[in-house]
């Protein structure tokens, strides 16, 4: 099980939002590169990266930046947000992303994830956004009438590397990650699933690495590593001790 540290970007700056609402942001860092370097001096073997204005406007909109980031560090980045061809797939692979994440592809466009994940596979992942256990798109805009398990059991047998399960009430608001409905999910299905959402603590953190052996492969953290409530450093530890 490995840590994700998470950049979210808005106008080419380190945010986080809360409950995935674009007016309840806060700045955290105004240089990326600077943050995603710190991310790695602290032991971070993935970086987790969501171009956020992307997310809503079905375009790159952070590129300059991202790929500043992944010229300045070393270590796996994955990147989500506002994917939604072959052509933007292939154009952040070949710029050094391990992978990349699909999300409202998955509900609009499932053709696209199952293409991407023949022409590159292991490097296409799954992003599912719920609210009540239901799937919301574009960028947390649009709800739907489909369960996270329904979506990802669509995608069992087509390559998905992994999924990232977000439970949109959670993130931001460090109440701790809805590790229930992560389970129930990870244990619907085949494919990894990596937690993200309301990671707090080291508690949190812990809680999460028991249930490995139950298909979890990752945690993703945001707020509560910017606001020093655990560091990356204190994570990883964690997570690599027996």
């Amino acid at each position: 099980m490995y840590l994700l540290p998470a950049i979210d970007l808005k106008q080419g700056k380190c945010v986080r939002l809360k409950q995935g609402m674009m007016d309840r942001v806060t700045v955290f860092n105004e240089n990326p590169v600077n943050q995603a370097e710190f991310f790695v001096e602290q032991g971070a073997e993935w970086i987790h990266i969501v171009d956020l204005d992307a997310a809503f406007v079905g375009h790159p909109v952070n590129e300059d930046v991202i790929k500043k980031i992944l010229q300045n560090v070393s270590v796996n980045i994955e990147v989500g947000g506002g994917i939604r061809s072959i052509e933007t797939i292939k154009m952040w692979l070949d710029t050094g992303v391990a992978r990349v994440i699909l999300g409202t592809s998955a509900l609009r466009d499932p053709d696209l994830v199952k293409k991407a994940c023949r022409e590159f596979p292991n490097r296409i992942a799954l992003g599912i956004d719920a609210k009540d256990g239901f799937v919301a798109v574009q960028g947390w805009t649009e709800d739907s009438q489909v369960t996270a398990i329904e979506l990802a059991r669509r995608f069992e047998k087509d390559g998905v590397c992994c999924i990232i399960y977000t439970d949109i009430s959670r993130d931001g608001v460090l109440s701790g990650p809805n590790l229930q409905a992560t389970l129930n999910l990870s244990k619907s299905i085949s494919i990894p699933v990596i937690v993200s959402g309301g990671v707090s603590s080291l508690e949190d953190i812990l809680a999460c690495k028991k249930h490995k052996e139950d298909n979890i492969a990752g945690i993703i953290a945001g707020r509560a590593l910017y606001d020093n409530r655990f560091s990356v450093q204190q994570a990883v530890q964690l997570l690599k001790e027996e």
